[in-house]
């Protein structure tokens, strides 16, 4: 097989291979124009990395085509270098077209004896600008500075969180090695963005404005050392000053040395993970506009959009600082943002309007229908699940969790048992049902809206009837349209999904039960919200059935069950996990419906004893279940069983298994007393092990 090692050397380390293919009499070291492109000014060359001891070709205009000798010929060839399989066949051209001979049977037109390693030794073959010396001296802001700062809403703190400083001096070469000096005043001040290795400086009212010291690398980024792990937009912007203008009101920001700079494809794919939205925020001129329009097409493939401010387009007025110095606030550009989200979803936002609950226009009576409710607990970046049975009371359940988040200030309402957290700031409460028709939803949260002691619907609740969508549109118009509220209102408090297994084909399909929950989980987190899930399937014990609900009681932190008490007028509440701790030692809570207040009302708390019954009861099925399987097995394999069936943690596992042989529903193996066996408890389902 070929190794590029051995065409490397063939070659005076790709040098022979450059001289192949590109024509024209260029240099080392020396500006052409690059024929991979229409190129309209001599910025590109090829110089010998010392490095990596190979000759590459940069291209100071458009760095996307920059690169090695095996970079060149997949570039002319339609090969990708990055694919094994091309990179191969790349080999393979160019040692057939320059006759290396290296190939098996290929005959050797350039005899290795002729061929010298390269030792360049000309700094003309090094294209880099050239390091120049540089000093400069800080001084502490002086108050006409940061009154300059302060129109755009930077501060101090701001200035320094983003290693800003105020420049007394600063001292460095020309390009023939003259030395030079720029000293501030107050008529022209002068600030330094500084880096490990250089320092970038900002004169706003002198010619030249911008002047560079340092290493700055091949692809300068400011701001983005500042990003949070984790955020919901990113704004691309096209200078420091508007990053920073951008930081003061609350809002991520990055930019590169200028707006016509090709943006790096692998950061921007490496970004997308840590946020929702990236948006392209250039300056409003011909320039800025040219360039996002470019920037946009270039990172389609990334979903990378743009957003272009109301401004003229004039010196004074293109960019986001000079926006927020008009005096503009962070809610005047929220309001933009929401434009830009109602234009990106416009045909989706079009249909779901169809679908939102009108209480101006009540829809025509119909038969009632039993549907199923939702019961989510929880905090706040996390999914959280109900399931039971039809007419167990999940519909009033559900309303109560809903109420709780939309009720007055101050308002004593009944929840049920759960405490609900006051939705102060009055954030979005999403309301979608994919079953019950919309006469019956409407009903619901009429009858929430009595509980919540309502006289009318709270703007911040939306209600939707999602049974005229399909599957697929359903969960598109519950991401969009979560995206768009969250900005709307501030956040999300609530989501409830009643019904997700309508969002999937088959919620006995893997693949597809995983997707949906993922991305349910995925949105929990970045809009900071608790999404409720309702799972229509009838618990089995502590595990839910079906792919869809096994990755739901896997992800969620809380499953609750809802189920007909011995007593048929009462319901009780019982937890099938909690994250934190064994759900066997929660409380079993008891609602009923109340004839006199019109509504279900909570009932208290099972007695201690009947808690212990359940725990008795699901403990026997666990370990008939276990041993079913086996006739014997040791502790830690016991205790791994326990933690995989029940989804519990290892100290919970240890606790079962001593409550267990408490009640002697297992027992030490009389022949191996490092195993156990199935107990006298359950002697009537399993006969004496041998």
């Amino acid at each position: 097989m070929l190794r590029k090692e051995e065409i490397l050397e063939r070659t005076s380390n790709g040098l022979a291979v450059f001289k192949h293919y590109l024509p024209g009499n260029w240099r080392i070291g020396r500006n052409f124009l690059n024929p991979l492109y229409e190129d309209s000014k001599a910025s590109c060359n090829i110089y010998f990395d010392r490095r990596g001891g190979i000759y590459k070709m940069k291209d100071f205009g458009n760095d996307s085509y920059s690169g090695d000798c095996f970079f060149l010929v997949g570039q002319l060839k339609g090969l990708d270098c990055n694919r094994a399989a091309d990179f191969v066949e790349i080999l393979e051209i160019i040692d057939r077209d320059l006759g290396l001979g290296l190939a098996p049977g290929t005959p050797v037109s350039i005899p290795p004896a002729t061929v010298r390693r390269a030792e360049p030794d000309k700094p003309e073959e090094t294209p880099e600008k050239p390091v120049k010396p540089y000093q400069f001296r800080e001084q502490k802001f002086p108050l006409a500075e940061l009154v300059y700062w302060q129109q755009y809403g930077i501060t101090p703190e701001l200035l320094e969180h983003y290693k800003v400083c105020s420049l007394r001096e600063y001292n460095s070469e020309t390009t023939e090695g003259k030395p030079y000096t720029y000293i501030s005043s107050v008529a022209e001040p002068m600030y330094g963005y500084k880096g490990k290795q250089h320092i970038k400086l900002y004169r706003p009212f002198s010619t030249p404005r911008f002047l560079y010291g340092g290493s700055f690398g091949e692809n300068y980024c400011f701001g983005l050392e500042q990003l949070p792990a984790k955020g919901d937009t990113l704004f691309i912007t096209g200078g420091e000053k508007d990053v920073l203008s951008l930081a003061a009101h609350g809002f991520h920001a990055i930019c590169f040395n200028s707006e016509t700079v090709t943006i790096p494809p692998t950061l921007v794919y490496r970004l997308t993970f840590r946020f929702k939205h990236i948006v392209l925020l250039f300056d409003m001129d011909k320039t800025g506009r040219e360039s996002s329009r470019k920037q946009e097409k270039l990172l389609e493939e990334f979903g990378v959009k743009r957003l272009l401010l109301p401004l003229p387009g004039t010196k004074e007025e293109k960019d986001i600082s000079d926006y927020f110095k008009a005096g503009n606030t962070r809610e005047d550009f929220l309001k933009l943002f929401i434009e830009f989200l109602d234009n990106l979803y416009s045909d989706t936002l079009i249909m779901l309007k169809s679908c939102e609950i009108d209480f101006n226009n009540p829809p025509a009576k119909a038969q009632e229908i039993i549907s199923a409710g939702d019961v989510p607990l929880g905090t706040q970046g996390n999914l959280f699940g109900i399931t039971g049975g039809e007419g167990t009371g999940k519909s009033n359940y559900v309303a109560a969790i809903v109420a709780g988040c939309i009720c007055p200030a101050g308002a004593d309402i009944d929840t049920l048992g759960i405490q609900i957290t006051a939705n102060g700031r009055h954030k979005a409460v999403l309301l979608y049902d994919t079953e019950q028709s919309e006469v019956q939803l409407f009903k619901n949260v009429g009858n929430l809206l009595a509980r919540a002691k309502q006289p009318d619907k709270p703007d911040e609740l939306k209600a939707f009837c999602l049974t005229g969508m399909s599957r697929k549109e359903r969960l598109n118009a519950i991401v969009q349209s979560m995206d768009k509220f969250y900005y709307q209102y501030g956040g999300i408090q609530l989501v409830v999904i009643d019904g997700i297994a309508d969002l999937v084909k088959s919620a006995n399909d893997e693949a597809e039960s995983v997707a949906v929950i993922d991305e349910l989980y995925r949105l929990a987190g970045i809009y900071n919200t608790c999404i409720l899930c309702v799972l229509h399937f009838v618990p089995n014990g502590l595990k839910l059935r079906g792919h869809l609900g096994s990755e739901l009681q896997r992800k969620a932190a809380t499953i609750l069950s809802i189920e007909k008490d011995e007593e048929p007028a009462q319901s009780v509440v019982k937890a099938l996990k909690v994250r934190d701790g064994s759900p066997l030692d929660v409380p079993l809570m008891l609602f009923a419906w109340d004839k006199e207040a019109g509504m279900h009302v909570y009932k208290g708390e099972k007695p201690r004893e009947e808690k212990e019954k359940r725990k008795e009861r699901e403990l026997v099925n666990v370990a008939r279940d276990i041993f079913g399987r086996q006739t014997r097995i040791t502790y830690i394999d016991l205790c791994e069983q326990l933690q995989q069936v029940l989804d519990i943690k290892e100290r919970t596992a240890k606790s079962y298994i001593r409550f267990m042989r408490e009640r002697d529903i297992i027992t030490k193996d009389t022949t191996n007393q490092s195993c156990f066996v199935i107990g006298s408890y359950n002697l009537q389902r399993n006969t004496s092990c041998p």
